[in-house]
């Protein structure tokens, strides 16, 4: 009996999706997680009663249990998503008990032979029943090929996401299907051109798409969210996230105060891309998002301590350039998690590239340090000069920190000195500091062209 035929017989309609059904509008929302949320709509001519609708073009990587459809007057009975693909080996291995033809051309003349074997197993190799003998199919430069008599219903050229619906009356409806799937990422790139002279940067966005699903998105609108949106892992049970603080310089100074420009959702932000966008199976694709020019920046020599501790030789200070991603800097925009690459114009006026860093997702206000590297001629040494018990529970810390430049030309450490705790307090300095954070002070220190400078601190804190 036909397929068409045994559908009705059991009460299903298959109903195709004909090319009136193709005006889709197909919306994408990407996270950062390798998740993306998939918006489907397209207008269906249904049938009353009961019927099957089959969805060929969704993702591979679709997690069916997120599957949401949605008609006026229709309701879901059941759902299936068959991801048995239609490949040689799967062919051979569903014919496994049934009849194939097996087609050989002599190389000599041509000649074309056929005969009815019996797949016995296609595991490893193909084993097969001719007649009387018993035959393993194999490349041994005779051409064969293998006609079958049809492909099974189970096998699917595409991913197919079938429905069964009851629709309450006939007639055509818009229609909106919405599923969650994997395959889908996007990341950003910054480009920062720095003009040491005049202080300032140009800064360039891109962010990047990326669809390994296993079926293409064309013409769709795409909207990108940052944040990291909890998923729950059915195989590790909950934990809290306790973050490490990195060493070395890192992307964010202090965190911003502003409310950027842009759409939120919950306590995330979302960027739309401006135009609707294809994005290819297996492909990658850079769209620009942000530029800025004039953007308030500096060049700076940084060095951090974590704790109070001696050094036995000098360690060379970090380069880095600081800007603030405020209004009043110039930019006054949220920058999603990324990797920021410096460049810097030679005497010849072209740009070469000077350093990267990582940032996080930034809110606008704030302050931002992109290491580009290590100096070569500016350097400092840190001393213990003395660890006084106080009380039971406080300590005093002395600390020299002797910072050289050989430069020609004066420069300015930003000297960061980690390692308060309970009620730490300054009891004497030969510069003013100012508090960082809870736990870091900070020296803006001059140090003349071929000269050093020294520093001294005494601190106290509680353990």
């Amino acid at each position: 009996m036909h397929r068409r035929a045994l559908l009705a017989s059991a009460g299903l309609l298959l109903v195709p999706l004909t090319a009136r059904a193709q005006a889709r509008e197909v919306s994408i929302t990407i996270y950062n997680s390798d998740l993306a949320l998939v918006e489907d709509a397209r207008p269906l001519d249904l049938k009353a009663g009961r019927q099957k609708l089959e969805f060929k073009d969704v993702s591979a990587q679709i997690r069916p249990e997120t599957v949401s459809l949605s008609a006026p007057g229709v309701s879901i009975l059941e759902q299936n998503f068959d991801y048995d693909l239609l490949t040689p080996d799967k062919l051979m291995e569903k014919a496994v008990g049934q009849q194939v033809r097996i087609v050989r051309t002599n190389p000599g003349d041509g000649k074309e032979t056929t005969e009815v074997a019996t797949v016995l197993a296609a595991n490893q190799g193909v084993v097969l029943k001719i007649g009387d003998r018993i035959e393993v199919l194999r490349d041994d430069g005779v051409p064969t090929r293998v006609i079958f008599d049809k492909v099974p219903e189970t096998l699917r050229a595409r991913p197919t996401l079938s429905v069964s619906v009851e629709a309450a009356n006939a007639g055509p409806r818009q229609a909106k299907l919405s599923y969650l799937t994997s395959g889908l990422s996007w990341k950003a790139d910054y480009v920062a051109l720095f003009d040491e002279a005049r202080n300032v940067l140009d800064l360039q966005g891109w962010i990047t798409l990326s669809n390994t699903s296993g079926t293409p998105f064309e013409n769709a609108k795409t909207q990108l969210v940052a944040g990291d949106v909890n998923q729950l892992n059915s195989t590790t049970p909950y934990r809290p996230i306790r973050r490490a603080v990195p060493g070395g310089v890192p992307g964010v100074v202090r965190a911003g105060t502003e409310s950027g420009a842009g759409e939120r959702i919950a306590d995330y932000y979302v960027y739309p891309l401006p135009e609707r966008t294809t994005i290819a199976s297996n492909q990658n694709k850079q769209v620009g998002f942000l530029s800025a020019q004039g953007v308030a920046a500096r060049k700076v020599y940084e060095v951090r301590e974590g704790w109070f501790s001696s050094q036995a030789e000098p360690v060379k200070a970090v380069v880095a350039i600081q800007f603030g991603n405020g209004r009043l800097a110039g930019l006054g925009s949220q920058l999603p998690a990324g990797v920021m690459r410096v460049y810097m114009r030679d005497a010849a006026g072209d740009p070469k590239f000077v350093g990267e860093n990582a940032i996080g997702h930034t809110p606008a206000g704030s302050e931002l340090s992109i290491k580009t590297g290590e100096a070569f001629d500016v350097s400092s040494q840190a001393t213990l000069v003395a660890e006084t018990r106080v009380s039971k529970t406080r300590t005093r810390y002395e600390m020299k920190y002797l910072l050289r430049n050989a430069k020609d030309q004066p420069v300015v450490v930003e000297l960061r000195q980690g390692g308060l705790w309970r009620d730490g307090e300054v009891k004497a300095e030969s510069l003013k500091s100012r508090v960082i954070d809870a736990r870091t002070l900070g020296w803006s220190v001059p140090v003349p062209a071929n000269g050093e400078t020294t520093l001294t601190f005494s601190v106290e804190t509680g353990w």
